[in-house]
This record gives structure tokens, C-alpha cells and sequence, in this order.
């Protein structure tokens, strides 16, 4: 047999042959109805965002809480309702934030011990937390986001206590290498899921060639996802369904369907997400396939 055939003969391993995981994260906390109509505030309008979302493919929602009038909210009470709502409509998976500015962290992780979501985030480093606008020559907003490791190991010891899973938020590459104590500690445990947030002023910048890098740290058998903050979401997804990772769309991270065409609804965006995946090659996952993946019970 020539060389020639023996590799057409072989089945090539491909990315292209895995399920990709679809996140949605639903509302966040800076935007606001006026920039876009379909940001949900209440409990009400944040599951039937999270049932069209998983409707459209989505099979965990990343969830920030707000208060009726649109404000942030860190109460327990909030996120227990939103919960209760959630899951009166669909069995999608919840992964409740922890990120806040100037909030303490026993407030921080309140909610996630009380509630036990199905998933946590853990954010894995501080940073300057900015946004510019050029136009005008000045910061729209200009914050430092304190996750230092005793906050991160007090974070990850009461999503330990609760089993709670950890979504490790990695806003740099340097964030990538700060689970090395706690795997040595052993309170990390796998399966590790890491999402990259590119795009942020502050953090690493959103091209392919970052994204490759940042997966290229990662442990071997690793969850990753990745998550594209305004218009240059699209292009992160692209490269990210090339590489074999995840994807996290929605109404916090990006409004924009393509230029100018604001998304009707977080389900608007996950639709185009699935469209870009199955157009890739790879199957959008199922609830149990990201329970199986993710070690969840």
C-alpha cells in the first residue's frame, strides 16, 4: 500500500466532529433598555429570555442580577427569584456571576452559596477594568476588579462547600497560570472550564492569534469557551469554532447581529451562534451533553 493511500484510507481527527457548547449570558450590568430595548431587568423578563435562549440552543444562561428598575442587584432574594422563574420554564443550566466593583466578597458569593446554581464564576485575577471612547477622549468607565488569590480561594472554597461548579473567568493570559496553586493545593478539580473574555480595555485583546495563545496554557482535557465583548464577537466565535472551543453569545457581551442590526432578543443571538456552528461542521450540544462534559450531576 503507498504512502498516498494508507493516509486517505485513515480517519483524519478533526475539531470539526465535536459538539460545541452554546452559552448565553442574558442581561449583565452596564446596559440598559435604552441602548437596547430587549435587555432583560425583572425576574419575569430574564427567564423567558433564558427559555428563548435554550429554545434557540443554548444550554447553560450566565446570569447578573438587577433590580426592576434595571440597577445591579447583589440580593439573594433577586436571585432566588430569577431562579424560581428560570426553572418554572426550562431545565437550562444557570451559572450565576460573581464579578462586582467595590462590593464586598462575602456579598459577592452570598447568592451562590445560599442558591447552589448549577454553575459559579470565578474570576481568576485583578485588572484594570476600562472602556475609552475616542470620540469624546475620555473613559466612559475606568475601574479596577479586585480578584486577588485570597478572594479567589475564598470564592472557590465556598463553590467547593456548596457544589457549585467553577466557570474560570480569564480576562489575560496571566489569569490562565493563577490555578496553578490551587491545583496543587487540590481544591481545583477537574473537569477545569475556563472562559477567555477578549475584548475588554484592561485585558487581552480580541484576534485569533490571542485566542490560540490563551488555549494553548490551558491543561490538557480542559472546557474552554470563549467570549467576544461588542461587534468583534463574531470573529472570536469563528476562531473559536475552528479550534475546537465553546461559545458564549448574548445581550451582555454584544447587542449587534452584524452591523447596525441590534438583536430583538438574547434568542436573535444565539440562533446566528448555532447557524456559525453547524456551518463550521460541529453539533450544537444538548443539555446532557454539557452536563456530561462539565461533570455536572
Amino acid at each position: 500500500m503507498s504512502l498516498h493511500t494508507s493516509e486517505v484510507s485513515q480517519k483524519p481527527e478533526s475539531v470539526l466532529t465535536e459538539k460545541v457548547v452554546i452559552t448565553c449570558a442574558l442581561t449583565g450590568v452596564a446596559a440598559n433598555k435604552e441602548q437596547c430595548p430587549a435587555i432583560p431587568y425583572t425576574p419575569v423578563e430574564i427567564a423567558l429570555e433564558a427559555k428563548r435562549a435554550y429554545d434557540a440552543g443554548a444550554s447553560i444562561v450566565h446570569i447578573h442580577a438587577r433590580e426592576d428598575d434595571g440597577k445591579p442587584s447583589h440580593r439573594v432574594e433577586v436571585y432566588a427569584a430569577i431562579q424560581k422563574e428560570v426553572k418554572k420554564l426550562c431545565p437550562v443550566l444557570i451559572n450565576f456571576s460573581t464579578g462586582a466593583i467595590d462590593v464586598p466578597r462575602e456579598e459577592r458569593i452570598r447568592h451562590i452559596t445560599e442558591l447552589k446554581p448549577e454553575i459559579g464564576a470565578l474570576n481568576m485575577g485583578s485588572m484594570n477594568y476600562a472602556k475609552y471612547n475616542p470620540a469624546k477622549k475620555k473613559f466612559v468607565f475606568n475601574w479596577v476588579f479586585e480578584n486577588s488569590f485570597d478572594t479567589i480561594r475564598f470564592f472557590l472554597d465556598a463553590m467547593n462547600a456548596a457544589g457549585v461548579h467553577p466557570e474560570m473567568e480569564c480576562f489575560d493570559t496571566g489569569h490562565i497560570g493563577n490555578i496553578a496553586p490551587f491545583l496543587d493545593l487540590g481544591i481545583l478539580k477537574k473537569p477545569l472550564q475556563f472562559s477567555f473574555i477578549m475584548g475588554v480595555l484592561g485585558g487581552i485583546p480580541a484576534t485569533a492569534r490571542n485566542l490560540a495563545n490563551q488555549v494553548e496554557q490551558i491543561p490538557p482535557g480542559s472546557i474552554w469557551e470563549v467570549i467576544g465583548i461588542s461587534h468583534i464577537q463574531w470573529t472570536m466565535i469563528s476562531a473559536a469554532l475552528s479550534l475546537g472551543g465553546n461559545i458564549r453569545v448574548g445581550l451582555e457581551d454584544n447587542f449587534y447581529l452584524s452591523a447596525g442590526v441590534i438583536a430583538k432578543s438574547n434568542a436573535e443571538l444565539v440562533e446566528k451562534a448555532a447557524r456559525m456552528a453547524r456551518d463550521a461542521g460541529r453539533e450544537v450540544a444538548s443539555l446532557e451533553d454539557t452536563r456530561k462534559f462539565l461533570g455536572l450531576r
